[in-house]
């Protein structure tokens, strides 16, 4: 297909896919004359990753490209390529503070992944950018006199563990390697919107469940 049946069917607009390709986020197209060239489906495909990444998770340019380069490390084995991709998405601010809440923090965190029994989270510790987002997380929260102890952290862990079965069930609907790393990627930046209004729906649903009027007999 050309370009512009390329954003026809991609809904993205030709300027964009040109600043697409010219950042390194889309392939060149196969040329046919000196002004023209040719895309196909993979293009197509990796054309709505890209738009998901950049306009739908807000993933910064440069670190969009991350993720596609790693998506293309043919030196890695399936889980590695998918652990680099998908650290390399955006984790949220991490800590600049070094006193003793974020110790105790860290302290939270390791204790938590031992009762647990992750072992591979264990093995990474610092390195993995979601262990630094949860120190940081643990640790605000400590500095503000909320609970946030082992056992506060323990029922969300065990929710993200039920929560991981379903991600990869969905991307183990794709058949080959390369469609379930994008689809790891992809479905990491859709679905976090899609937990965080569950989960407020959920609150309201059970805040009116226990403090609503109809609970009051009023």
């Amino acid at each position: 297909m050309r370009l512009a049946e390329l954003s026809r069917r991609s809904g993205v607009p030709t300027a964009t896919i040109k600043y697409y390709l010219r950042e390194g986020l889309l392939p060149p197209g196969h040329r046919v004359t000196a002004t023209q060239a040719e895309y196909d489906d993979a293009h197509l495909q990796r054309l709505r990753l890209v738009r998901a990444l950049v306009q739908v998770g807000r993933v910064p340019i440069a670190s969009a490209r991350e993720v596609l380069t790693a998506l293309e490390d043919d030196s890695l084995d399936h889980n590695s390529r998918l652990g680099t991709a998908v650290w390399a998405l955006p984790h949220g601010p991490e800590s600049t503070a070094d006193d003793a809440a974020e110790d105790a923090a860290r302290h939270t965190v390791d204790a938590l992944l031992e009762r647990l029994g992750w072992q591979h989270a264990q093995g990474y510790g610092a390195e993995s950018p979601a262990y630094r987002m949860l120190v940081t997380a643990v640790g605000t929260l400590a500095r503000l006199g909320y609970p946030c102890d082992v056992a506060d952290l323990a029922p969300y862990a065990r929710a993200g563990r039920q929560l991981a079965d379903a991600d990869l069930d969905l991307i183990e609907r794709y058949e080959s390697p390369d469609e379930q790393l994008e689809a790891a990627v992809a479905l990491t930046v859709l679905y976090e919107p899609v937990l965080l209004s569950l989960r407020r729906m959920a609150q309201a649903e059970e805040s009116n469940r226990r403090y609503g009027q109809e609970t009051s007999g009023e």
